[in-house]
């Protein structure tokens, strides 16, 4: 069975895909996820997702890492969740042997807490989004709306920031480059809005495979 047209969701081990399929499938999307590299060939839409250390990032290297580049390179909308929009950077200092995907400039950094404003790390639970810029996949919400963290480390905020986040410091919350999305929120955890951004990035995928 051809996988041309659908999405391709990349597991390499780092978290449970249950949240994100599901999320897909309430939006009706065709999507599947390749055991091999040459699988996604095709694909309308790649999407990384991921949790945890930045070291899990270590099983796409190689093919994987080829072909994700190749594709996205080549035109292919990429969104990145979480573990999987920090490693569209050129790397982490959670994992500083480990190289990223670097499509996107920057360096990944730890967190810092406050504990006089209960402020911990890992920062988890909701927070608003900040908007910096107008973009595809922020479209249909509002600066302000709440979306679900759970993370260690974040991306600084750059000319490719949609939206920013402060916990403490004020870091990248979203992206955007051209065909390239990400986000260190779980849109599948962030009710509506989530399904919206969700839902924006499955319709730049339609429209790129159109063309």
């Amino acid at each position: 069975m051809s996988n041309a047209g659908g999405i391709a969701l990349i597991d390499y081990g780092a978290g449970n895909l249950t949240s994100v399929r599901k999320a897909l499938t309430a939006l009706g999307a065709t999507f599947f996820v390749p055991s091999t590299p040459e699988q996604f060939a095709g694909a309308a839409g790649v999407i990384v997702p991921g949790v945890g250390n930045f070291a899990a990032t270590a099983a796409l290297e190689g093919t994987w890492r080829d072909e994700i580049y190749r594709a996205v390179t080549g035109g292919t909308p990429l969104l990145g969740i979480c573990l999987g929009m920090q490693w569209l950077f050129e790397g982490s200092d959670e994992a500083p042997l480990v190289q990223g995907l670097g499509v996107l400039q920057g360096r990944i950094t730890r967190l810092q807490g406050d504990p006089a404003r209960q402020l911990k790390v890992p920062h988890v639970g909701w927070n608003s989004l900040d908007f910096a810029r107008s973009g595809r996949l922020l479209e249909g919400l509002q600066s302000g709306a709440q979306v679900y963290f759970t993370h260690s480390f974040a991306a600084p905020v750059t000319d490719v920031t949609a939206a920013a986040t402060t916990h403490r410091d004020t870091f990248a919350a979203a992206v955007e480059r051209d065909n390239i999305f990400g986000v260190q929120f779980h849109p599948e955890k962030s009710s509506d809005a989530g399904l919206q951004i969700l839902r924006n990035f499955l319709k730049a995928a339609a429209q790129a495979w159109e063309r």
